[in-house]
Formats: structure tokens, sequence, C-alpha cells
């Protein structure tokens, strides 16, 4: 968190949900239909943001069942596989998006460098 600029007093609400679950929010706030492996919800959004909410970031959902399916087909734990899947979420949270190429590129490198930090490559 420090590393995307986030003040240690920062409030993260984070959420492990089944495939029901994930597809019920999927469904609600993207109209996709089908569970996804993490949702961001931001607190530092819209009208209703004040200066007085600062530090309340807002939530990541991770969908525990997708990322045990995920962790399999990639070779990773399932603890490595949430990780993973926190830090996205964490990152969409710091203002990133991967909404076309060049925005996934960066994206992507900035998750796995974070990723890198926990878990070094031996």
């Amino acid at each position: 968190m420090e590393e995307l600029g986030f003040s240690e007093r920062s409030i993260l609400s984070i959420a492990l949900v089944d495939r029901d679950e994930m597809r019920r929010l999927n469904a609600k706030y993207r109209d996709k239909d089908c569970p996804t492996n993490v949702l961001s919800f931001s607190q530092k959004e819209g009208e209703a943001f004040t200066a007085a909410d600062s530090n309340l970031l807002g939530d990541v959902v991770i969908c525990i069942d997708v990322a045990r399916q995920q962790a399999a087909e990639l070779g990773y734990t399932l603890q490595e596989m949430a990780t993973y899947l926190l830090i996205h979420g964490i990152v969409h949270l710091s203002g990133q998006h991967h909404d076309d190429p060049a925005h996934a590129h960066v994206m992507a490198q900035r998750v796995n460098e974070l990723f890198d930090a926990v878990f070094p490559s031996q």
C-alpha cells in the first residue's frame, strides 16, 4: 500500500466470496452475468466522497473459487493467486485501470512488480 502512495492510516475492506456471490456482484455492478476473479469498489470517487473520508480507500472483493481455479491453471499456490488478485484490486483503487492496451500494459507491470516484492523469484 505504501508503494502506491497510500497513507499508513488507509482503510481497506477485503472480502472473499464464492462463485455465486461474485457472479451476482459482477452482474449488478458491471452488467456481466458471470463470476470474475476480483472487483474493486473505490470510496474516493463520485459525489459522496468528502475529505473527511480521505483514509477510506474502498473494497476489494476476491472470488476464492475463481482464484483457486486460476492458481491451478497458472501453477501458483492459492495464497499467491489471492495475493496477486489483492494487489490487482488495490492498484485499481490507486486509480489505474486496464481499459485499453497501453493502460493494461502499465497496470500489469505495476501489479507484477508489487507481487514480485511479496513473492520474490527463487
